[in-house]
């Protein structure tokens, strides 16, 4: 990669050309833009221009009741809807203090980590895709129609996932379930292996991703940026370890971290999670206790008046519910501290100086969703 005081000392505001990346450019997934100014194939500067889908998700927050609000949680972030359904019922029940049947939170973490699985093959085949390989779409979208018809099972969405409920969940799992659930772990497994020897150890990847778009963990700091991006500059920072919420802390797994702060970093940090995801969903089988998956919860949910916050691991990172309560059935405020936004702003420096294909190899992994953006 060239620094930034590399760029050929020519460099003339007058021979500057604008680069309009979108609003609907194939290499940025979703409706975003972003405002590149180039000189010649070199980036000067990256302005990321969000709020072309902005829906106000929040504010709806704010003018329904808390039930009715549930289904938004699940169009904020499409592809990690499960850990968005999480962090908004967890906020709810720590305020009105509602207790979960450990069925339903062990329940809560199977699907979750599924879910997780699910938008890291997303974001791998439509990574892979933009730096020009079409095949490894096809391998990872036959897997993840694995997950989807078993999230669809019991969920009845195959998508935006609204499945959790305050004190539980909508319904139980059933045996069908839990043997689908084991076969796609036992199939899983030698599938990383075979991404690993098709994708990840290619000499063409990694040329492509070595080296490429370093961000620093003080980069990460400065601008809040968590998750896979995080954690790929070196620092060992989960939700699930770090704040412990469901049952998570009655599990053994690890986060995995890469030093090097690179595209290449950023890419094994999710191929990794991949791994400890089965690793989770496997254990929480095998604990996997009897009893109710629904709490004794009151017909008509008025939280008590105070400011409650409630945070979980997503796919792209630290996700965190804030909700406001004047003791009445509709929230006076929520607020959303979605990953994507944070991960996001850091881009237009940590691109600058970059040529065009290495700062579009660095944008795609951040992973973005840009719904998580524009909330």
């Amino acid at each position: 990669m060239i620094a930034p005081t590399d760029i050929p000392s020519r460099t003339n505001p007058q021979e500057t050309f604008v680069l309009n990346l979108g609003p609907q450019h194939p290499a940025a997934h979703g409706v975003l833009r972003i405002k590149m100014t180039m000189d010649g194939e070199y980036v000067t500067r990256a302005e990321p221009i969000p709020g072309y889908i902005h829906r106000m998700h929040e504010k709806m927050g704010e003018n329904r009741t808390w039930t009715q609000f549930l289904p938004n949680t699940g169009r904020i972030d499409y592809l990690s809807a499960l850990h968005y359904n999480h962090a908004f019922v967890g906020a709810v029940e720590r305020a009105a203090r509602i207790e979960v049947p450990p069925r339903a939170e062990y329940i809560r973490v199977i699907t979750s980590e599924l879910n997780r699985i699910s938008s890291h093959l997303v974001w791998w085949s439509a990574y892979l895709l933009d730096l020009g390989g079409f095949t490894p779409l096809l391998y990872a979208f036959a897997d993840r129609e694995k997950i989807l018809d078993l999230l669809e099972a019991i969920t009845g969405s195959r998508l935006t996932y609204c499945y959790f409920r305050f004190g539980g969940l909508c319904n139980d799992i059933d045996d069908a379930f839990i043997q689908g659930t084991r076969a796609f772990v036992a199939q899983m497994r030698p599938r990383l292996k075979m991404y690993r020897d098709l994708v990840t150890d290619n000499i063409i990847l990694r040329k492509r991703l070595e080296g490429i778009g370093p961000i620093s963990a003080e980069l990460c700091r400065k601008y809040g940026a968590t998750g896979p991006v995080l954690r790929g500059a070196g620092i060992a920072y989960d939700v699930r370890k770090v704040e412990p919420y469901s049952v998570y802390s009655q599990l053994d797994f690890h986060i995995p971290v890469f030093p090097e702060g690179d595209s290449m970093a950023r890419y094994r940090v999710r191929m990794a999670e991949m791994e400890q995801s089965l690793r989770i969903i496997e254990q929480a089988l095998d604990k996997l206790p009897a009893g109710p998956v629904m709490g004794k919860v009151p017909r008509v949910l008025r939280l008590p008046a105070g400011d409650y916050c409630y945070a979980v691991e997503a796919a792209r990172g630290r996700h965190m519910v804030r909700v406001v309560s004047d003791n009445k059935d509709i929230p006076y405020r929520v607020k959303l501290r979605t990953p994507s936004f944070s991960n996001l702003s850091l881009y237009e420096e940590a691109s600058k100086g970059m040529m065009l294909p290495d700062a579009l190899a660095l944008l795609g992994s951040l992973d973005l969703v840009i719904p998580d953006i524009d909330r």
